[in-house]
């Protein structure tokens, strides 16, 4: 198959789907961020970037505007957001298929990227009317205690390229019901998803009527502009997607002017098979995890420790899996492995089986495949039999890797599986209820997320998502992650006619 028969098709589609949903031509056509898609390396635009003088200016305005909206009461702020769950019901379609035009997913992944952002609006509509604080006993008679929450301000949002619109979407929906206004930074990548989402996102602003200028705005830019961002004073909170590496400069700079971060970062998830496990089920959720978005999520799988007794039951199948499972355009639709992002993604890949390679470990997989464009870099996913916990198997690369290895006991293998740096997301397959309570337990998996009977991947937007340790801590989406980005006040009130003071101080004057 040669995806590049057609040089001109993608660009052309993807300037259609931008017309069609809004975005005016010259945002993406003269400038000089250059756009680019990994099925086929070809240019899909040329951006205009801000400078960090404009950059500052559209805080400053997005600052103005939050004055404004955290006066407006969350029941209504959450019709803004119902009415964006609806525009982007409108655009699924057309926003999909730029994601996997921008991201190389498949279009099923495209899709359901989208509908995560229709989900967490309708999480975030719900939220609106819920955003409560608690009453609390006090031990002083005649006074009331009581906790309430308030929008906190400007709040900066850093995306990667692999979920370019969905983690977005989280942080937006949420902040604007909370009272915020919204800053975002797009991956360099993927920066024509962004210019979409945005213009999705102004349809139901237009709609709505009486939003304050400069609610959501976009910066296009590169590192220099996140860095504006970063550093801005009236910026109190920025989440940011990305590396680890990202992440450890990043908090140090929020930390220094005492601004808060939600940092989701690097997962080298494990998975662990154990002797009860249904094979069949495993196999499934192991070729998706591992396979899936070529590799290139947060949360793919990265680590396979299989039990000695069914390790020559399921290994076997699982090359067979890797052997057959298609890669090429994901536009084709047959396809379900897309590209890797660019040639930085494909050497870190080889460089990682190399590795593997040198420390004695048996690879199968991990090609280059030819597609007839230079430019594109497709590979077979790569299963890699590895002789112990160590060497790259300790270290996430964002590529279709899956180090597979054997073990024999459970304590052993829970010790290796909590022996990375990443904290992100983990799995085991088990039908015995103590080997899954104790993944689950206190001294089990060091995960943000923790599952039993399904792979790693594929988390659902009402759970509060992120990880541990070198995962950055943060926390997004569901759950009460909402309160990240409001500040809390403690009130008492007396309604007495007389001053009692806590823990039986005493303090008379005449």
């Amino acid at each position: 198959m040669n995806i590049a028969a057609k040089p001109a098709s993608i660009a052309a589609e993807a300037a259609a789907i931008l017309d069609r949903l809004g975005v005016e031509t010259s945002a993406y056509t003269g400038g000089d961020l250059k756009s680019f898609s990994p099925i086929t390396g070809e240019q899909t635009g040329s951006l205009k970037t801000v400078s960090t003088a404009e950059a500052t200016a559209i805080i400053d305005r997005a600052d103005a505007a939050f004055r404004i909206w955290r006066l407006v009461p969350a029941p209504k702020r959450g019709e803004l957001v119902r009415l964006f769950g609806e525009e982007l019901r409108a655009a699924k379609a057309d926003l999909g298929r730029l994601v996997s035009i921008e991201a190389g997913k498949i279009p099923s992944e495209g899709l359901g990227e989208v509908q995560e952002m229709i989900d967490i609006c309708d999480f975030a509509v719900g939220l609106s009317r819920q955003l409560y604080g608690l009453t609390i006993a006090t031990e002083r008679p005649g006074h009331r205690m009581m906790e309430t929450w308030h929008p906190l301000g400007v709040i900066g949002i850093i995306s990667a390229f692999n979920f370019p619109v969905a983690v977005w979407a989280w942080n937006a929906a949420l902040a604007l019901v909370c009272g915020n206004s919204v800053v975002w930074k797009p991956s360099e990548k993927t920066p024509l998803t962004a210019l979409a989402s945005q213009a999705i996102l102004e349809r139901a602003l237009k709609r709505f009527g009486d939003a304050p200028e400069g609610l959501a705005q976009v910066l296009i830019g590169d590192r220099t502009v996140g860095e504006v961002l970063v550093d801005h004073a009236k910026v109190p909170l920025v989440s940011a997607t990305g590396s680890t590496r990202m992440g450890r400069e990043v908090g140090p700079r929020l930390a220094k002017r005492f601004a808060r971060a939600i940092l989701e970062l690097g997962g080298n998830n494990g998975g662990i098979v154990c002797p009860s496990a249904d094979l069949d089920m495993a196999l499934r959720a192991i070729a998706f995890g591992a396979m899936g978005t070529a590799g290139q999520r947060c949360t793919t799988l990265r680590r396979l420790f299989v039990h000695d007794s069914v390790y020559d039951q399921l290994v076997p199948r699982l090359k067979k899996a890797y052997a057959s499972v298609s890669v090429g355009n994901p536009l084709d639709g047959g396809a379900l492995v897309g590209p890797l992002i660019d040639k930085l993604a494909f050497d870190n890949m080889q460089k990682a089986l190399s590795e593997a390679k040198a420390h004695g470990g048996t690879v199968h997989g991990g090609e280059r495949v030819d597609t007839g464009s230079a430019d594109a870099y497709y590979v077979k996913p790569a299963l890699v039999e590895m002789p112990a916990h160590t060497g790259p198997v300790l270290e996430e690369t964002f590529a279709p890797i899956l180090y597979v290895l054997k073990y024999s006991d459970f304590d052993g293998v829970l010790a290796d599986h909590n022996a990375v740096g990443a904290g992100l997301s983990s799995s085991i397959f088990t039908l015995n209820m103590r080997e899954a309570e104790r993944f689950l337990a206190a001294d089990g998996s060091d995960c943000g997320i923790a599952n039993v009977n399904i792979g790693t991947s594929g988390a659902e937007i009402g759970g509060a998502f992120g990880g541990e340790k070198e995962t950055g801590g943060g926390r997004e989406s569901g759950s009460d992650a909402w309160k990240a980005y409001m500040r809390r006040a403690t009130n008492t009130v007396n309604y007495s006619t007389s001053l009692p003071l806590a823990q039986g101080v005493s303090f008379d004057i005449e």
